[in-house]
């Protein structure tokens, strides 16, 4: 299994050299970004990722010139590449629309669930209570993307899922912010169980307003923490 479906710690793990160093370079940097594995504003540099992933400088630089087009990194300078910050209004516009593409995936998910599935996100979920209660929120956030994939992979469709996972790029390093005092409030916690409540019973739009939810909650969450850093500055 991906260790990112197991919530593994450490931010970046090396390669497995049987395939392309390059694609593979990109795929395991892009899933680190988009399972949250980096903070806002945290420098990389070519030799640092290149390290952390156990190959050459060429794979390490293509992956990051990849991920800064996709808008995941930004370059502000020859040797400076910056995980971004989000603005409250970039936020709420692509909170807009995650609502509406991840609530569509969330309704077809039924359609193709079964109880292995269902399983699988219960094991999730577990994992995802543990990494909570013992403020492993890296975990935390990993474990939530594989969660949520779980349930949009279940539509078939993978060009929506596509489309899902480059909004994910772009807020993935943001959902750092909502710990730990998104955890307190187990409301997470609470909107998982409702998708899986409904995916047990087949009933689509449960699962769409379980994932819906969930959406809001963060995005109530992390406005509340904008808020609160503004009025402090």
């Amino acid at each position: 299994m991906d260790r990112s479906e197991e919530g593994g710690s450490a931010p970046i793990e090396p390669l497995n050299r049987q395939s392309s160093l390059g694609e593979r370079a990109y795929e395991r940097l892009r899933e680190s970004v988009v399972g949250g594995q980096f903070q806002p504003g945290v420098k990389l540099t070519v030799r640092s990722v290149a390290e952390a992933l156990g190959v050459s400088t060429t794979p390490a630089r293509d992956a990051i010139n990849r991920l800064i087009a996709d808008g995941a990194l930004i370059n502000r300078g020859p040797k400076t590449i910056v995980v971004p910050e989000l603005t409250f209004e970039d936020l709420a516009e692509v909170t807009k629309i995650r609502s509406s593409l991840e609530g569509l995936a969330a309704f077809e998910s039924v359609r193709h669930v079964d109880s292995s599935d269902v399983a699988y996100l219960e094991g999730i979920q577990n994992k995802l209570n543990s990494a909570l209660d013992d403020g492993r929120y890296q975990d935390v956030l990993a474990l939530n993307k594989a969660f949520h994939f779980r349930i949009y992979d279940l539509s078939k469709m993978p060009r929506l899922v596509a489309i899902i996972e480059s909004l994910w790029i772009r807020v993935g390093p943001t959902l750092n912010k909502l710990y730990p005092e998104f955890a307190a409030s187990k409301r997470g916690v609470a909107n998982h169980q409702w998708a899986i409540r409904g995916l047990q019973d087949r009933d689509g739009l449960t699962v769409r307003a379980a994932i819906e939810n969930d959406l809001r909650d963060g995005y109530r969450q992390l406005s509340a923490i904008s808020d609160r850093d503004n009025n402090q500055t």
